[in-house]
């Protein structure tokens, strides 16, 4: 009797093979026949789910996407539940943002999948899509955080988007050397540069 194959977990097996390459040696030996043998399956069982390389990628970018929002969204809820301008606002916020930073194995991985996909969609363009969704739904949390803490200063609208693109900035900076610089860009480094940011936000 044929095995039945649950196909939403062999995607997912493929695409967990994608990100372990990605994480170890870059999104250029992501080929189809490198993610096979990662997942130790043959070239044809990965095109059975997979048309092309094009298609898995694409797929592959939409799934760490969407892991880091789930995550985030798990986090809103916390926020939303804390009183507004109290220390546990403050540490729920601290929280929803570490979950951008790789800050374990896990975000660690997930992170520099990210990062990898962002860079690669300036010159493929069938990932310029998925990149856009990326930085409208992140831009939309970072949002959120910011209309929370800032105190309306008379700047209106635009005052609260210069805050939104700093605290952006500040996250994708530390993001990047916390991947390059680890033994220095520690867990507690990029909390205690957030909350310095933060409370200059609430000033």
């Amino acid at each position: 009797m044929p095995k039945i194959v649950d196909a939403e977990a062999r995607r997912a097996e493929i695409v967990e093979a994608v990100f372990r390459i990605i994480a170890v040696d870059g999104l250029e030996r992501a080929s189809l026949r490198e993610v096979a043998d990662e997942a130790g399956l043959a070239v044809g069982s990965v095109r059975h789910y997979f048309a092309g390389s094009d298609e898995l990628l694409r797929f592959s970018f939409a799934a760490v996407v969407d892991r880091i929002l789930a995550r985030l969204t798990a986090a809103q809820l916390a926020m939303a539940a804390s009183e507004p301008g109290s220390d546990a606002e403050r540490e729920a916020v601290l929280t929803l943002l570490g979950e951008f930073l790789p800050l374990d194995e896990e975000r660690a991985v997930d992170a520099c999948v990210w990062m990898a996909f962002k860079n690669a969609a300036r010159i493929r363009p069938f990932l310029a899509p998925e990149a856009d969704r990326s930085h409208r739904e992140v831009a939309a949390v970072v949002g959120q955080v910011i209309t929370a803490l800032v105190k309306h200063d008379g700047g209106g609208h635009q005052s609260l988007t210069v805050e939104a693109e700093r605290l952006l900035a500040t996250l994708d900076g530390l993001c990047m050397h916390s991947l390059l610089q680890p033994a220095w860009m520690t867990a507690q480094m990029c909390h205690d540069v957030l909350d310095r940011h933060l409370r200059s936000l609430a000033a």
